[in-house]
């Protein structure tokens, strides 16, 4: 028991764990955003759809969503940058580094 109470202290898996609860909560907000708020304008200015998601096209039978696809590639970015400024700004990169 003591080994594992030792691995936890000394690889800050409590942390670890805070780290990842918090990741999920992010990526629900910035999906959010970027569904109820991004794709509905980026829609708008693409053609007349409401969403960027419903967007598509036929090639012999096969649906292509390319707008599914646009739209899943900005969460991911959006969901990279605010990782990369919390990182940034909470000065994380430093914790792991050996001196």
């Amino acid at each position: 028991m003591k080994g594992f109470l030792d691995f936890i202290r000394e690889r800050g898996v409590v942390g670890f764990a805070v780290a990842f609860i918090l990741g999920g909560a992010i990526t629900k907000v910035v999906t959010s955003f970027v569904t109820d708020i991004i794709n509905p304008l980026v829609g708008l200015l693409l053609s007349k759809t409401k969403s960027l998601e419903a967007m598509s096209f036929q090639i012999a039978g096969a649906k292509i969503l390319w707008g599914h696809f646009l739209s899943t590639t900005l969460d991911f970015l959006i969901i990279s940058l605010v990782v990369y400024f919390i990182v940034k700004g909470l000065k994380v990169e430093k914790i792991d580094k050996k001196k």
